[in-house]
């Protein structure tokens, strides 16, 4: 096994980034993958885009402490595992239905 890795960013206050960690440790227990690091960044510019997206589908709200956050998760897991937790990760963050939604946490993965 190989270490990889998931980065996303984020647009989020620490309840927001503490729910996104647990989504990550939940999908990555139950496929046997392991993490071996992870950490968060707050980039000067790559994820300003992510604010306007909060103000544009949250409009009557306040961002409060959100800012712009990458995290990035260090996986031992094959190729394989990688894109099927990414995948997983993004479908838990923002479920798609046929009713228009929000994000909880506006978000970006690479």
């Amino acid at each position: 096994m190989r270490t990889r890795d998931l980065t996303f960013g984020l647009y989020a206050d620490a309840e927001g980034l503490a729910w996104v960690k647990t989504l990550i440790e939940d999908a990555v227990g139950s496929r046997g993958a392991r993490i071996v690091g992870m950490n968060e960044t707050s980039p000067a510019d790559a994820y300003d885009f992510l604010a306007q997206q909060w103000a544009v589908e949250h409009p009557a709200r306040n961002s409060g402490a959100r800012q712009p956050i990458e995290l990035r998760v260090r996986l031992v897991c094959s190729l394989r595992k990688r894109r099927t937790l990414r995948n997983t990760v993004i479908a838990a963050l923002c479920p798609q239905g046929t009713a228009s939604h929000r994000c909880r946490v506006p978000w970006m993965a690479r």
